[in-house]
């Protein structure tokens, strides 16, 4: 039997990938074009659908043609994307009535404020295992849908469709034959109930969207649709393998046992920790997602998401210019044995997990007369570790389940010092993966699943491999010290 080869897109906040991988879970070869970011007023965030769609036909195009892969040895078509995105189109001409509204689009704000302010906290939260915040998808649909009369009743008429960024995708792939999303993105939108896996009506009537225009609901390796991508396929291939980037991250990363944890560091950073096949309900500042869902298993995650972390080190470079990019900042982190009581705490749109402070700023604390770049670039990186260590504290304390390795990926786990750091404050093992695209694996692997290509997720764990691992050394004195200052910088700003 010829090699067989699952192409997975990775659609992310700014740019589109498309990465091939082959049966032994390689990556091959990979493509990326970004995408324009458009900022219409204060606080909004949007992307243009049409142009996503057109750059992922053309990153697939481009890795068929430069990877020499034969066309018919992609068996299938795998998609991870940005989540809480959401995008609304007609439901006859497939055109999107709006920009998309971007996961940090804050235009729900005074719907989640309202709803607050009348008492639904627990409900919600017990129903989604998330917290009412405009991060989440609802708010931002129900502004789209319910500030125009007309498109509000073109909603209830059934005129329109929404969905996240991966349905979009499908839609447009399948030629408007789909309109599906798989789990783990639908519970993020927070109108899913965690606990039977279903649209909720009540939810639904809170946010005013009506139930019949989401998409349907599937399981990670089930088969979604069938596609030739705009004729660059002679033969239709099968789309499976949809997950969110984060989730995607974590099955990539093979953490499909209660305790395994995972910490995706880029722009800002997601943490998660596998917590079983039931929801528990999460500490405050935290939520209870669904970590991934094939057909033989459901497991939930406890999750954190950081604002900031390796913004903050390309903030040094571009606006500060204390480095001349990211990659200098661990030899002069190295450069001095400490920060001296220097912590910078990069608020730069307030604190995320587990704090979600939106009116606090960035700040450096514990500037002396000896202060020096070196010591404010160290206090930025060891930033995202103390950011790392408040999320997994509490995960671990409330699911009562010792943290014993962390898997990480992304461009920051290339900074030696960052990593080590990492593992010395948290006091636990770290393997690095050995693939920086673990959105785009995870993906591929539930795609490879769904075709038959591995049997289990048995078959999978044994294809994990790690570039780096290590090991904390770091004392007990030290590392409560350390993290001491921390808490006392965030406790000072937030109450500033």
């Amino acid at each position: 039997m010829s090699e067989w080869f699952i192409l997975s897109v990775d659609q992310s906040t700014s740019a589109t990938k498309a990465v091939l991988f082959n049966s032994e879970a390689r990556l091959i070869a990979k493509a990326n074009k970004e995408h324009k970011q458009y900022f219409p007023q204060a606080g909004w965030v949007e992307h243009d659908p049409e142009e996503i769609f057109i750059n992922t036909v053309e990153v697939i195009n481009e890795i068929v043609s430069k990877s020499k892969v034969p066309v018919d040895n992609i068996k299938c078509l795998s998609i991870t994307n940005q989540r809480e995105t959401v995008v609304v189109w007609e439901k006859t001409t497939g055109k999107p009535i709006c920009n998309a509204a971007v996961w940090q689009c804050l235009r729900g704000t005074e719907k989640c404020n309202e709803l607050k302010s009348k008492g639904y906290d627990d409900l919600i939260n017990k129903k989604t295992g998330l917290i009412i915040d405009p991060y989440f998808s609802a708010s931002k649909l129900n502004w789209i849908l319910n500030n125009d009369i007309s498109l509000q009743k073109k909603a209830m008429k059934g005129q329109l469709l929404v969905g996240t960024i991966d349905s979009w995708l499908i839609w447009k792939l399948t030629n408007g034959k789909v309109h599906a999303t798989d789990f783990s993105n639908a519970c993020r939108t927070l109108l899913l109930n965690i606990n039977n896996l279903q649209w909720d009506e009540e939810l639904c009537r809170l946010f005013k969207v009506p139930i019949f225009i989401l998409p349907d609901l599937k399981h990670s390796d089930d088969i979604f649709g069938y596609t030739n991508v705009k004729g660059i396929f002679k033969n239709e291939i099968p789309i499976c393998g949809v997950m969110g980037d984060s989730h995607a991250a974590l099955f990539g990363q093979r953490c499909y046992s209660p305790g395994m944890a995972k910490v995706t560091y880029g722009t800002g950073s997601s943490v998660m920790m596998n917590i079983g096949d039931s929801p528990i309900q999460s500490p405050k500042g935290l939520v209870t997602s669904v970590g991934y869902s094939i057909k033989s298993k459901t497991n939930f995650v406890f999750e954190g998401n950081i604002h900031t972390t390796g913004y903050t080190i390309k903030w040094l470079a571009n606006a500060l210019k204390l480095i001349s990019d990211s990659s200098e900042s661990e030899s002069i982190a190295k450069s001095v044995d400490s920060t001296e009581g220097v912590y910078f705490v990069p608020a730069f749109s307030g604190l995320g997990a587990p704090y979600w402070n939106n009116n606090v700023r960035a700040a450096i604390i514990g500037i002396e007369h000896s202060t020096n770049k070196a010591h404010i670039v160290r206090a930025a990186l060891e930033s995202i570790a103390y950011q790392v260590k408040d999320i997994l504290d509490l995960m671990t304390i409330k699911a009562r389940i010792p943290l014993n390795e962390l898997r990480v990926d992304g461009g920051p786990t290339n900074n030696n010092f960052l990593m080590q750091f990492q593992s010395d404050i948290l006091n636990t093992n770290i393997s690095v993966s050995d693939i920086s695209e673990a959105s785009a694996l995870g993906a591929a692997l539930a795609g490879g699943l769904a075709i038959g290509l591995w049997k289990n997720l048995s078959d999978i764990e044994k294809l994990y491999k790690s570039r780096n691992k290590l090991s904390p050394s770091m004392s007990d004195d030290k590392r409560l010290s350390l993290y001491s200052g921390w808490k006392n910088a965030v406790n000072l700003l937030c109450k500033s």
